[in-house]
């Protein structure tokens, strides 16, 4: 379906029905990240968009971390869904989850970060960004597919899941891209955050990822009181994707653990 959360609107895909769980994709991937999980799920309401200049959603030439939280919550506005959410979020998405935490507490029923890093970006960070967007802006998104993939995945990642995500990204809008990667640059430092974050938390991290190191996930365990580590073996920077009967499996632990 189409949604529209103001000035554009959003692809999403809802499977299941219950307790709803609100999953956000990476940087610059798509809600399809997450069918593997949410077909090895039952007893929830599974929603899946494509966030703004991703996937098959609209583009805008700007965007900010709050900006893809709004559009999150009208999404869930205009889905109707009043209960608190549970938000599973990878990478930009762990960014994104960590904005929701501040200013929709209350629209938060528990969180899952997969592959999340809380600190800002670092000047090197932040030059490498805009140098991708000029890139993908001037020769197309396929810039931006050819330098992630060798990055994003384990050892174990076959040939073919690897040509399925760059044909993904190098699908995604280069305004979008651009956009996403400056939004990233200019993120809030959320190292504060973490000893705030007050409801249920579950941080998986891949063995093998090199984007975000399984060091992050271990200082991120330590500051969010009573939260949950799992480190998925044979897998990077993609575990829903890489080993998605491990994790799926894991996150349903998790979920029915919660009151």
């Amino acid at each position: 379906m189409r949604v529209s959360v103001g000035d554009c609107s959003l692809y999403c895909e809802v499977i299941g029905a219950g307790p709803p769980i609100l999953f956000v994709h990476g940087f610059p991937l798509a809600g399809e990240l997450w069918h593997e999980t949410a077909g090895r799920l039952s007893g929830w309401r599974a929603i899946m968009p494509d966030l703004r200049g991703h996937g098959r959603s609209d583009v805008t030439p700007t965007v900010t971390i709050a900006r893809f939280t709004d559009d999150l919550v009208a999404l869930l506005d205009a889905l109707g869904e009043a209960q608190p959410v549970v938000l599973v979020g990878l990478s930009m998405g762990g960014v994104i989850a960590f904005d929701f935490f501040r200013r929709h507490r209350s629209r938060l029923r528990a969180l899952v970060l997969v592959g999340a890093r809380p600190t800002p970006e670092p000047p090197e960070g932040k030059a490498r960004r805009e140098a991708l967007a000029q890139a993908v802006l001037r020769d197309g998104s396929v810039v931006a597919a050819d330098s992630m993939v060798p990055l994003l995945f384990g050892s174990a990642a076959s040939p073919e899941l690897r040509q399925h995500w760059h044909d993904v990204i190098a699908r995604t809008p280069p305004a979008g891209v651009a956009a996403a990667a400056r939004a990233l640059a200019d993120r809030e430092d959320s190292v504060p955050t973490l000893p705030q974050i007050d409801c249920p938390t579950l941080i998986v991290f891949g063995e093998e990822d090199t984007i975000t190191p399984v060091e992050v996930a271990r200082q991120m365990h330590a500051a969010i009181r009573g939260s949950r580590l799992a480190i998925i073996p044979d897998a990077g920077h993609l575990p829903p994707i890489e080993q998605p009967d491990r994790f799926a499996d894991t996150l349903r632990e998790f979920l029915a653990g919660l009151a």
